[in-house]
C-alpha cells in the first residue's frame, strides 16, 4: 500500500465499535488499578500502614509485575490472537481485584495487587496493536485517544463508586463490586471483537511486498532501545506518568487530610472533576495532534510539553488554596493538562515500528512509563510526606506535592527533546508526511 493510499483510507464504523469496546475494558482496567487511591485512608487506618508502605503497595508492587510481565505477554501477542489474550487478561485482573477485599494485612494486599498487575499486563499492549490494525495512520491518534479515555473514565468511576460504596458499606465491598463485573466483560469481548489482519492498513516500506514478520524478542528490544525517537518518547512519557500517577494515588488523601473534604464529597466532586478534565485532556490531545501533526510531526511532543508547562501554576495554586472548593478548581488544571501526553505518545510508538513489532513496542513503552511513573512517583510523594510528618503533621502531603513541581519542569524538557527526534524520524515521515 502506498503512503497516499494509506492517507486516503476511511475508518469504517466497526473500527470505532472495536475502539469503544476496548475503551470499556480499559475503563475497568484503570478502575481496578486506581480504586485503591480513593480507599486509601480506610485501608491505611485498618491495616496500620505508613505512607511509604501505601505508596509501595499502591504503586511499586503493582508496577513491577505489570511491567515485567508485559514484555513476554506482548511478544506472544505479536504472534497469537490478541482478542483472546485481552479477554483472558481482563478476567484475571478482575479476579485479583475482588480478592483484594479479603486482605487482612500489608503483605497479603500487596500480593493481590501484584496479581492485578500480572493480569493488566495483558491489556494495553495488545489493545494498542489491535486498534492500529483497525485505524489507518492518518486517523490512528483518534482511535488510540478513544481507548485512552479509559484512564480518566476509569479513574472517575473508581473515585465515585469506591468512595460511595466504602461510605455505605466498607472498603472491602468496594473491591468486590468493581472486580466481579470484569469477568463478565471478558466474555463479551470474545463475542464482539474480531481479530484483524496485521498491518493491513499500513504502508509497506523499502519497496517490499509485505510487512516483515515479528522479530525475536531480543531483536525487538534492541530495535526499540536503538531507536532514538522511541527512547525519548518513553522517557518523556515516564516523566509524565511520574507526575500523573503520584497525583492519582494521593489526590483523595490530600483533599481529605489537607483540605478537609469528607469521603462522600471526594466521591462526588473529585470523581466528576477527574473524569471530565481527563476526558477533555486525553481525547483533546489525540484530536489535536492528528490535525497539527499533518503540518509538523513535532506537535506530537510539543502538545504535551506545552500542557505540562501550563500546569505548573495550577500545582502551586492547589497547594496554596485555603479551602477545598478552591483546591478543587486548581486541581482541574493538572488533571486536564497532565493527561495530554498519552495519546500522542502511543500514536508515535505505533507509527514508528512495523506492524509485527507493535505489541512489544507498546509493552516496552509501558515498561518504562509504569516502572518510573507508577513504580516511583507514588512512593516519592509518600516518602517525602513521611519525612515531613513530624514537622507538618496532616499537611505533610502538601510538601510531597510541592516536590512534584521540579519533576514537571524536567518533564517539559524531556518532551522538547523528543520533539527534535520525532522531526527527523524517517518512518514517521513516510507514514505522516
Amino acid at each position: 500500500m502506498t503512503a497516499a493510499a494509506a492517507a486516503d483510507q476511511k475508518t469504517p464504523g466497526y473500527s470505532y465499535l472495536v475502539a469503544w469496546v476496548l475503551f470499556v475494558i480499559y475503563t475497568f482496567n484503570f478502575l481496578d488499578r486506581q480504586i485503591i487511591g480513593i480507599l486509601g485512608k480506610d485501608i491505611v487506618t485498618e491495616l496500620h500502614l505508613t505512607k511509604t508502605e501505601f505508596g509501595l503497595m499502591g504503586g511499586t508492587a503493582f508496577a513491577l509485575f505489570y511491567t515485567v510481565c508485559g514484555i513476554p505477554v506482548a511478544w506472544f501477542s505479536d504472534r497469537g490472537r490478541r482478542v483472546w489474550i485481552i479477554s483472558g487478561a481482563c478476567a484475571l485482573w478482575s479476579l485479583f481485584t475482588a480478592l483484594c477485599g479479603t486482605a487482612t494485612g500489608f503483605v497479603q494486599l500487596m500480593l493481590f495487587r501484584m496479581g492485578v498487575g500480572v493480569g493488566e499486563a495483558g491489556g494495553s499492549p495488545p489493545s494498542y496493536s489491535l486498534i492500529s490494525d483497525y485505524f489507518p495512520a492518518s486517523n490512528r491518534g483518534v482511535g488510540l485517544a478513544i481507548y485512552s479515555l479509559g484512564v480518566p473514565v476509569g479513574s472517575m468511576l473508581g473515585a465515585f463508586a469506591g468512595g460511595r460504596i466504602a461510605a455505605a458499606y466498607n472498603w472491602r465491598v468496594a473491591f468486590y463490586a468493581v472486580g466481579i463485573p470484569g469477568v463478565v466483560l471478558a466474555l463479551l469481548m470474545l463475542l464482539i471483537v474480531r481479530e484483524p489482519k496485521r498491518g493491513g492498513l499500513d504502508v509497506v516500506l523499502d519497496g517490499g511486498a509485505e510487512h516483515p514478520p515479528a522479530p525475536p524478542l531480543m531483536d525487538a528490544i534492541k530495535s526499540f532501545v536503538g531507536n532514538r525517537t522511541l527512547v525519548l518518547v518513553a522517557v518523556s512519557s515516564a516523566m509524565s506518568a511520574f507526575v500523573g500517577y503520584a497525583g492519582l494515588l494521593w489526590n483523595p488523601q490530600f483533599l481529605e487530610n489537607v483540605k478537609g473534604m469528607s469521603k462522600t464529597q471526594v466521591a462526588d466532586y473529585y470523581s466528576i472533576a477527574l473524569g471530565v478534565s481527563g476526558i477533555i485532556g486525553t481525547f483533546g490531545a489525540g484530536w489535536v495532534v492528528d490535525r497539527l501533526s499533518r503540518r509538523d510531526r513535532r506537535w506530537f511532543a510539543w502538545v504535551p510539553a506545552i500542557a505540562f508547562a501550563l500546569s505548573i501554576p495550577f500545582w502551586i495554586g492547589l497547594i496554596w488554596a485555603p479551602t477545598w472548593q478552591l483546591a478543587m478548581v486548581f486541581l482541574c488544571g493538572p488533571m486536564l493538562l497532565n493527561n495530554m501526553y498519552l495519546a500522542p505518545a502511543l500514536t508515535v510508538v505505533q507509527n514508528a515500528v512495523p506492524p509485527g513489532m507493535r505489541t512489544i513496542a507498546g509493552a516496552l513503552l509501558l515498561f518504562v512509563l509504569n516502572l518510573v511513573g507508577l513504580g516511583v512517583g507514588p512512593v516519592y510523594v509518600g516518602r517525602i510526606a513521611d519525612m515531613m510528618d513530624l514537622q507538618y503533621g496532616k499537611n505533610s502531603l502538601a510538601i510531597g506535592f510541592a516536590a512534584l513541581i521540579p519533576i514537571v519542569v524536567l518533564t517539559v524538557v524531556a518532551h522538547l527533546a523528543a520533539s527534535a527526534s520525532i522531526g527527523r524520524d524517517k518512518r514517521l515521515a513516510a507514514l505522516i508526511p
